[in-house]
């Protein structure tokens, strides 16, 4: 679904992806590890076209986006929950969720709706209120949600766990497990939580500045010992999530 070749991004002078090599296929969830800082973001954010890879491509399902407007790729099926939620805090989370529609068919809203509210209970009995006064768990479900709104074929998560308390992020993990089982959609996670990524992950990457530098199942990148040395403290996780 997802390929990605030899990608190199700049901020400036600063070379912040170097050589990218990567693959999603449809129906994975596929984690990407790293330490803070090493691009892991940057590398979502240049699948979205912002910023753009400097050299290599982009595709997505069969088709070059490497130098597409951003707008163009989520109309193509790719929705991004960003780092920091970036949620509209002075819009309600119905306005908040009526903005991710609007890439959408206008037939499908209700039905969508239905589906984030399934998803997020919060949400439905939070509609009215302002983004900015939800709890940062809420405001996590509510960037998801908005995401989910555009309908994508694929789903880009951004550290969905960052800054969560245990039972939040449990919740949020079980709910990404559904979206990827119940509703097929493909799911490509970014995340310094390694030990929950690499556990939910069908398959994953480990990412040092700016390159690839391992791969391999969720299982064999938990089991490794320079992965469990450098990402997980010794195997020892604060948060188990289910499955």
């Amino acid at each position: 679904m997802l390929t990605v070749r030899g990608v190199h991004t700049f901020y400036g002078n600063i070379e912040a992806l170097r050589g990218v090599d990567l693959d999603v296929a449809a129906g994975e969830i596929v984690s990407l590890i790293g330490a803070n800082g090493a691009g892991k973001s940057t590398l979502l954010m240049t699948i979205c076209g912002n910023p753009r890879a400097a050299r290599g491509t982009i595709s997505f399902e069969g088709e070059d986006i490497t130098h597409e407007e951003t707008y163009r790729i989520v109309r193509r099926g790719i929705a991004q929950a960003p780092e920091g939620r970036r949620i509209f805090p002075h819009m309600t989370v119905i306005e908040n969720l009526q903005l991710g529609a609007l890439v959408a068919p206008e037939e499908h809203f209700e039905d969508d709706l239905r589906r984030v509210f399934e998803l997020f209970p919060r949400l439905r009995e939070r509609q009215t209120q302002r983004g900015g006064t939800l709890s940062g768990g809420e405001q996590q479900m509510l960037a998801i949600g908005r995401a989910l709104m555009s309908r994508p074929r694929l789903l880009l998560l951004d550290e969905p766990s960052l800054g969560l308390a245990p039972l939040v992020v449990r919740q949020i993990y079980d709910v990404v497990r559904e979206i990827n089982e119940q509703q097929h959609v493909t799911i490509f996670l970014v995340e310094q939580n390694a030990f929950n990524a690499l556990r939910l992950a069908h398959r994953g990457y480990v990412m040092v500045t700016g390159r690839i530098t391992m791969t391999g199942t969720g299982r064999e990148l938990l089991t490794n010992r320079e992965v469990r040395a450098a990402y997980l403290e010794g195997g020892q996780p604060t948060v188990r999530v289910g499955g």
